[in-house]
């Protein structure tokens, strides 16, 4: 038994091993039914309350790598979580079942607006798709903020980068470039303090 307990991984619940095949076609069903901001809220209904490969707060840190990491964003986050649950091989099964489903919608999205796009209707079906993103992404928003810390620094973080990227439409790189060390020196100092 004692054996057992340290050959279990220490960063997924108890039982939370998948296989690559897991992984892929969890994945698969992600990309081909996933938009926008949606996406990151369908990982977490998968990976954390579906499967529990993960726990909530092991997804709120692979969450922020992915945002900080270069490249799009549900990728970086299938290729965190794979890697989490099944090692290499889990990472590459994730981002191909994240990215292909996605290409074959995109083409055949692109082959549909160029034959469809002088009807009124297409700018119909492109604001509600868009209206859709947008309340996944506030959704997923606010059920990661119950989530975090209950600390002033974090709600100052969070509104100072709300404000910047948000409001004044500030670059996010220069903002993110800063904010991310502030935000680990910040929570250091934090964590230092309570200690």
């Amino acid at each position: 038994m004692a054996q057992e307990a340290e050959e279990r991984p220490i960063d997924r619940p108890d039982g939370a091993r998948g296989s690559a095949f897991d992984v892929l076609m969890s994945f698969l069903k992600i990309g081909g039914s996933a938009f926008g901001g949606s996406t990151q809220a369908m990982v977490f209904r998968e990976v954390v309350d579906r499967r529990q490969w993960m726990n909530e707060e092991q997804f709120l840190v692979g969450q922020a790598i992915a945002q900080v990491l270069p490249g799009a964003n549900p990728v970086n986050l299938a290729l965190y979580m794979g890697l989490k649950v099944a090692g290499g091989l889990g990472a590459a099964a994730a981002v191909f079942g994240m990215v292909i489903p996605a290409f074959c919608i995109i083409m055949a999205m692109g082959f549909a607006y160029q034959e469809f796009s002088s009807l009124p209707v297409t700018s119909f079906v492109l604001h509600g798709v868009a209206a859709a993103g947008v309340g996944a992404t506030v959704s997923q928003g606010l059920k990661t903020t119950r989530k975090l810390p209950k600390r002033a620094s974090t709600l100052i973080v969070g509104l100072t980068i709300f404000v910047t990227i948000g409001l004044l439409r500030w670059p996010m790189i220069p903002v993110v470039l800063v904010a991310v060390p502030v935000s680990i020196l910040w929570a250091y100092l934090d964590q230092r303090r309570a200690a």
